[in-house]
């Protein structure tokens, strides 16, 4: 009879991914890690890095697995809720001084400190070798996705993923911004008129290589859920880049419309109306999109924001960002958008200048559809929420 005492060969072989049990009203999830070097190893950490729950977010004392004596099993173990969904990733680390002491406060960690220390272990993360759904996130390092029974429904993320026709990956050479990026366009149906809506998607890298998002568009367009569209996808060149261009800057989005967009027309036409173009983004991508609609609705008339960054930029606690005082002096004055803002309950501040947001929009008379899901900064909770957002966006006005 196969052994199957902790940490031997048939005993890994059991583990796919994270166990997961129901306990009361939400789930226990146990992470596991074989370290390589067996039982001599050196390290003397394995942190868990989980979006939501053990981030920089939560402002909350960083958490290591646990080595079981005598093995080569490291594990750790926490309570979700049912519905919860996110991404999560190990570092393994053989120092002790990782973090400074002051983030081991419970309750009160120091916030800058927790943030400087997770930026320095983050580029050495690893997915789990165990969980075969795993990606490179949005800041650069290899993460795994996790997710309770009874998460929401991702509209298309089933798809096979080679069900779809290539992108034209294009080269974008702004004279306004000075810079040159990739930019995919991609298009979706069979019909080829000059009136179909066009998408407008941000951090467009990450949805052509990190998560690509051409299965899922071209499932829920075969399956009717979607008009046939035209998807422009841009790239943010860098970090530094992102950081300047995404933030309400008027010179990104002119060049946008001066100069790519004709470039993108002329490869797959599409409307120029307003109330068929969408703009969706994330974080700094979603203020983006907002702050394109606002100050261009005639060109920009729905806007999918997830997360968006409305703290801007005022970071350090404050929530109320430039958008949201300038639509309180009655400087921008919504009218007639359709609107989609999302956020995570487990990315407080974000959340907190996302209901901001939403309340402000609504006193100055625009529609507001606001979801809120039971998650973080988290890609893998977007990405449903992107295309459940696009369906509800493209459909007709009633």
């Amino acid at each position: 009879m196969v052994s199957l005492s902790t940490g031997s060969d048939a005993w890994w072989a059991t583990k796919t991914g994270p166990q997961i049990t129901r306990e009361g009203d939400g789930y226990r999830v146990t992470f596991f890690w074989r370290d390589p070097a067996g039982v001599a190893s050196s390290l003397r950490r394995v942190w868990i890095y989980i979006t939501g729950v053990t981030d920089h977010h939560q402002n909350a004392v960083p958490q290591t697995l646990q080595r079981l004596p005598d093995t080569d099993v490291w594990q750790w173990q926490t309570l979700l809720a049912p519905d919860w969904r996110g991404s999560y990733c190990f570092i393994p680390s053989e120092h002790d001084g990782d973090f400074a002491p002051g983030v081991f406060i419970d309750g009160a960690p120091d916030r800058m400190a927790l943030r400087e220390g997770w930026r320095k272990l983050l580029p050495h993360a690893v997915a789990d070798p165990l969980n075969a759904q795993s990606w490179k996130g949005g800041r650069g390092h290899a993460v795994s996705a996790l997710e309770m029974p009874d998460a929401p429904v991702q509209p298309g993320w089933n798809a096979p993923a080679k069900a779809w026709s290539p992108a034209h990956l294009v080269q974008w050479r702004s004279a306004r911004l000075g810079n040159s990026r990739r930019v995919w366009v991609f298009t979706t149906g069979d019909d080829d008129n000059t009136d179909r809506p066009l998408v407008v998607l941000l951090d467009g890298q990450f949805w052509a290589e990190s998560m690509p998002v051409w299965p899922a568009l071209t499932a829920l367009t075969r399956d009717g859920q979607l008009p046939g569209a035209v998807y422009v996808l841009i790239d943010v060149i860098d970090t530094a880049h992102r950081s300047v261009e995404l933030p309400c800057n008027p010179d990104f989005w002119l060049a946008v419309q001066e100069e790519l967009l004709p470039q993108a027309h002329a490869l797959a036409p599409f409307s120029d109306r307003g109330e068929k173009t969408v703009v969706a983004g994330q974080s700094f991508g979603g203020l983006s999109s907002l702050y394109a609609a606002l100050y261009w609705p005639q060109r920009f008339g729905c806007v999918l924001s997830q997360s968006g960054s409305y703290w801007w930029p005022h970071r350090g606690g404050k929530h109320t960002g430039e958008l949201e005082e300038k639509i309180a002096c009655g400087e921008l004055t919504p009218n007639g958008l359709k609107l989609v803002l999302e956020a995570g309950v487990r990315e407080p501040i974000i959340l907190r200048a996302n209901q901001a947001m939403r309340e402000q929009l609504q006193q100055a008379g625009q529609a507001v559809e606001w979801r809120q899901v039971e998650g973080g900064h988290d890609a893998l909770c977007w990405r449903g929420g992107l295309t459940s957002g696009l369906i509800y966006l493209l459909q007709p006005q009633s």
